[in-house]
């Protein structure tokens, strides 16, 4: 069963943050959510939820991805060294590394996209170090996936099923949700 850990911090957008955790576990997906600073953080709307781990516990190099939620907070995760260090580990290990909103600019600030076709949410576009910036819903780039925003996290989430789990079950997922 593939696994991949989720990251969250104080500001995530709760949209995408749980989106990709409910397709991805409803898909099959062990998800391991883990928090920056404490267990239950706090998203940019006020929504709490309760991680199942602080990120410190967590040994990343034993997840098939690393999947990173947007949010005004994105920042913090720019600033965290650990997080760059996963992040980059996990790009050499040819495993996979995806990000919406405006957590692809953590991707572009770990040197992750120089050579890559990647989006973002609008607002950090000027952050991105990229071979090639896309306005569309969802990039893949080898073992890099990005997406645009809150308004995307269901066909981000979707695509990710169908690199870890195969396009029939991430067919069947969107066709019971009535995506």
């Amino acid at each position: 069963m593939p696994n991949v850990l989720v990251p969250l911090f104080e500001g995530f957008e709760e949209i995408e943050a749980i989106t990709i955790i409910d397709v991805l576990r409803r898909a099959g997906v062990e998800v391991t959510t883990a928090g920056l600073d404490t267990q239950t953080v706090i998203g940019g709307h006020a929504i709490a939820i309760i991680a199942d781990a602080l990120l410190e516990q967590v040994d990343a190099s034993q997840f098939d991805a690393i999947i990173l939620a947007g949010g005004a907070g994105t920042f913090r995760l720019r600033e965290d060294s650990s997080i760059t260090k996963m992040l980059i580990a996990h790009a050499a290990a040819n495993k996979l590394v995806a990000a919406i909103c405006a957590a692809p600019s953590v991707l572009s600030a770990a040197g992750l996209l120089k050579d890559k076709r990647a989006t973002s949410y609008p607002s950090v576009k000027e952050q991105m170090q990229v071979a090639e910036y896309l306005t569309i819903p969802v990039v893949i780039d080898g073992n890099v996936v990005t997406s645009r925003g809150a308004g995307t996290a269901m066909a981000f989430a979707l695509k990710l099923v169908e690199i870890l789990k195969g396009e029939a079950i991430a067919e069947k997922l969107a066709k019971d949700m009535i995506v």
